[in-house]
């Protein structure tokens, strides 16, 4: 399921033809808008407010408005410490890539594994990529943010593995960055004046302006060379997805089987931290899905059934990738054991 249908508040259709929704916490007692700000948002990401900043007034306000396939939203708030926890994601059903253009403020301290450093951004960013279907935590200081939120067929249009792009960060100095943050500020102003078609072109084009951007970074559009790239990215992923219950899989069994130059290989996976590390995460989302669709299939069945080698090895990696053993987490998800 994506955002579309968990649109929360009260609707309304602007005279273009397109819903739209407006939510304020102004109108909130000084104590409690924080805490608004948080209900409302929960439907896709947890606000972690602290005991002192729930004292304090909060100023937040968003317009949301549907267009098509994506979502778009026009948002301006104080700081807060945003999460998109494992344990949330495997009991909703939000799956869209959320793009993040900052207009004014920025985001910082994105973490996306709590064992890796793989996209973690220790300097602060103005355009922030996010999966919703993988865990994420970040700081978002005062800022006015437009975000676009977009089904993976769009993202895959650049991406073969749209996976891949979640917590990616740009800033706002390259060529095309440029470009985008002109075109969405200027969407965020019209957006509710546009015929309906103009806006739908407009949205799409954001969005696409965007994961081009992204595309461009990680060297995944451009020329042929970079197309015969992205197309040996698709054939590994499939043949990792394919054999991920072996446990032999391997990035040599993989280099055997495909007949790959090993140096191409490595390379199309260093923003993976490797082509190991790409197998042991995807291992561990898979198992994470099984904890929850199959509560009453034992730990070591979950681990064998996605090329774990042990149990121990399963519940090691788990614990440090995700902070809670196989079992904790499961029970934490509300899951029989």
């Amino acid at each position: 399921m994506s955002l579309r249908d968990l649109e929360p508040g009260v609707r309304s259709t602007l005279q273009n033809g397109l819903p739209h929704s407006h939510f304020s916490v102004q109108a909130e007692p000084p104590r409690r808008q924080l805490l608004a700000w948080r209900d409302r948002v929960g439907h896709v990401i947890d606000v972690l407010p602290s005991s002192r900043e729930t004292e304090m007034p909060f100023r937040a306000a968003i317009d949301r408005y549907s267009v098509g396939d994506i979502v778009f939203t026009d948002c301006r708030s104080d700081a807060m410490v945003l999460e998109r926890s494992l344990a949330r994601i495997s009991t909703d059903t939000v799956r869209d890539y959320a793009f993040h253009l900052f207009l004014e403020g920025d985001v910082e301290g994105v973490t996306v594994r709590h064992s890796a450093t793989r996209h973690d951004a220790s300097s602060a960013a103005k355009i922030l990529a996010l999966d919703m279907g993988q865990p994420v935590r970040m700081r978002r200081n005062a800022c006015h943010v437009l975000t676009f939120f977009v089904p993976g067929t769009l993202v895959e249009e650049i991406f073969p593995d749209p996976e891949a792009i979640h917590g990616r960060t740009m800033q706002g100095d390259t060529p095309i960055a440029r470009l985008a943050m002109a075109h969405i500020a200027a969407l965020g102003q019209d957006i509710a004046t546009l015929s309906a078609p103009a806006a739908h072109a407009a949205v799409r084009a954001g969005a696409q302006l965007l994961i081009a951007g992204f595309g461009k970074q990680a060297q995944l559009s451009g020329n042929a060379r970079a197309a015969a790239r992205a197309a040996m990215f698709g054939q590994v992923r499939r043949y990792v997805q394919a054999n991920l219950h072996r446990a032999d899989l391997s990035p040599e069994s993989v280099l055997t089987a495909l007949r790959m130059p090993r140096p191409t290989l490595y390379r199309m996976f260093q923003h993976e931290g490797g082509l190991g590390a790409y197998i042991r995460h995807l291992r561990l989302r898979h198992a994470a899905d099984d904890l929850i669709r199959y509560p009453h299939l034992m730990v070591t069945d979950v681990a064998y059934g996605v090329g774990f080698k042990s149990p121990s090895d399963f519940t090691r990696a788990f614990r440090r990738a995700y902070d809670l053993s196989p079992r904790d987490f499961r029970a934490s998800s509300g899951k029989a054991a």
